[in-house]
């Protein structure tokens, strides 16, 4: 097995499954011993300085009072963590990157916080031909690892300092994903401490083979969200039609060269009609090209719709360079966003959300695919900066916008009742090889979505919160009057992203399709999620705010 990170995995891996190589055999509960070299974790109490870091989220409206928190440096770590606070009565919560849009972690009722941020491991387990993650890793991290070591991805997201724990069990998608499709088709297994009816705590190794006993809990983790089924303390990476035994073949290998564009379009251009035009070119765009084997696969964009305050529209688009004919394909694609417009792109100058200011990529640019990553994933001026509070809503469209939508959009962005310049509808393009996999394939089951929406807005303090919370409740509510107030799955929306949690949505005053906040997260999976949840969590010791509830 080769290994790259500061700690042997060695050990661990071994330890794992008893050494034992049959499928069946490695699914089955085990207690994992901690190896040599592998201390438990800090216990991190009020008194200590580094308690207000641990228990305040990167969205600073979100801060837990626990009565201490433990950093967890392995799976016995883990488990035994897990064993005291059942044996105590203690509510936990569980945090890997702590970016959580919402109070699911970081929560005044949590009386202890798990912490796997030292939990940081890759490597390669040559039993499961699959590669080892530990939950703590952030993202870009991750990224560096798997490619210079092995020249392999995951098709993650673009925020480098998200950890992997939460983003996998959620999903996870990014700039890769219309060719390569989402993180968790690509999840071979998942280790999970667990507690039984009984109380007892155990660690469960769960792998997507057909006669794996567990096989419920592996599927659970591809989308089901994270905190809910219990504590993930590593995932193992292979794609399903990986073949032979050689690294480089199990998983994703990314473009070694990516051509990359970043644009903006002025507000001081733009009226209603050219606003309207430009959205709608975009939604047509992606609904005539996101067949899972269209050519337009090769491109993906995040298209920062920002409010009138900022002065621009944000657009970063990135194109696999060894597709046939990459550049054209980028100018068509650009001929198309504008057409009908009148509008003349200029230079990104001014970071938004997740772009940072990239005025060199005013002409595209062809850059080594891992720069790019780095390019996008450190910069953000915003998405990432530790002292902002912050409203997020999502939802996935299968249709173009209609009058109503971009009608809605324009006036709320340009609203001098809030003028707030971090203030943003994001379009992510989706769908390609997403939309390749079956609903029940994975417990994420939007599989016939073309693009992506997030509503989201950020400020500096608590005077702000009223403001911040209304306008994004204003505008969400209003661009899905038709459906109630959420985008409940049907012919034009497919529900929303777990990963982007919104306890708005449990609130019938708020979501007023008479549609569950569940239904609009799992759709057709709810049921079978459910009963996960009861077989493996039957005391319902991981919950918080979106926590999957149990089957009766």
């Amino acid at each position: 097995m080769s290994v790259i990170d500061r700690r042997s995995l060695l050990a661990r891996t071994g330890a794992v499954a008893g050494g034992a190589l049959a499928t069946t055999a490695l699914a089955q509960s085990t207690a994992t011993a901690a190896p040599t070299g592998y201390p438990a974790g800090d216990t991190i109490r009020p008194d200590d300085p580094r308690f207000p870091l641990l228990t305040t989220g990167n969205n600073q409206r979100f801060v837990a009072s626990p009565e201490y928190v433990r950093m967890i440096r392995s799976t016995a770590d883990a488990e035994r963590a897990v064993r005291e606070a059942v044996t105590t009565g203690k509510r936990i919560s569980v945090r890997s990157g702590g970016h959580c849009f919402a109070d699911l972690v970081c929560n005044p009722d949590v009386e202890v916080v798990l912490d796997l941020s030292e939990m940081t491991e890759v490597g390669y387990d040559e039993r499961f031909r699959a590669f080892t993650v530990q939950p703590g890793i952030r993202l870009l991290n991750l990224y560096e690892t798997l490619y210079k070591g092995w020249g392999v991805t995951i098709p993650g997201g673009m925020c480098y300092s998200v950890g992997a724990g939460g983003h996998v069990a959620g999903g996870g998608y990014g700039l890769l994903s219309r060719a390569h499709g989402l993180v968790v088709d690509h999840l071979y297994a998942v280790e999970v401490v667990v507690v039984d009816a009984d109380r007892t705590v155990r660690t469960v190794v769960a792998t997507r083979e057909d006669d794996d006993p567990n096989r419920d809990l592996w599927w659970a983790h591809t989308g089901g969200g994270g905190g809910t089924f219990g504590l993930v303390t590593r995932y193992w990476f292979r794609s399903p039609d990986a073949t032979g035994t050689e690294p480089s073949r199990q998983l994703v290998r990314p473009p070694s060269t990516v051509l990359v564009s970043a644009l903006s379009f002025p507000w001081q251009d733009l009226d209603e009609r050219r606003f309207a035009r430009l959205l709608k070119n975009f939604g047509a765009w992606h609904e005539h090209n996101s067949a899972p084997d269209s050519p337009g696969t090769a491109i993906s964009t995040v298209f920062n719709v920002c409010h009138q305050a900022h002065g621009t529209l944000d657009m970063f688009t990135q194109v696999d360079a060894g597709a046939p004919n990459a550049e054209r394909l980028l100018d068509d694609y650009l001929t198309a966003l504008t057409a009908g417009t009148g509008l003349t792109a200029t230079a990104l100058t001014k970071g938004s959300g997740d772009l940072a200011a990239m005025p060199h990529l005013a002409a595209p640019r062809r850059m080594p695919w891992l720069n790019a990553t780095k390019l996008v994933g450190t910069n953000n001026p915003t998405i990432t900066h530790p002292g902002l509070r912050g409203a997020h809503k999502s939802a996935y469209l299968r249709r173009n916008f209609t009058d109503h939508h971009t009608d809605v959009l324009y006036r709320h962005l340009t609203s001098p009742q809030y003028a707030n310049p971090d203030t943003m509808v994001v379009l992510f393009s989706f769908g390609g090889r997403v939309n390749a996999v079956a609903q029940d394939a994975t417990a994420n089951s939007q599989r016939r979505s073309v693009f992506k929406m997030l509503f989201q807005t950020f400020w500096a303090d608590a005077s702000g919160d009223a403001a911040g919370l209304g306008w994004a409740r204003g505008v969400y509510e209003e661009f899905l009057h038709d459906a109630g107030g959420a985008p409940v799955p049907g012919d034009q929306y497919e529900g929303c992203y777990i990963n982007y949690p919104d306890t708005d949505l449990k609130d019938p005053a708020r979501n007023r399709s008479g549609v569950s906040w569940q239904t609009l997260y799992y759709q057709d999976n709810l049921a079978r999620l459910r009963r996960v949840k009861h077989a493996y969590d039957p005391t319902g010791c991981f919950h918080h705010s979106l926590s999957v509830t149990p089957a009766a």
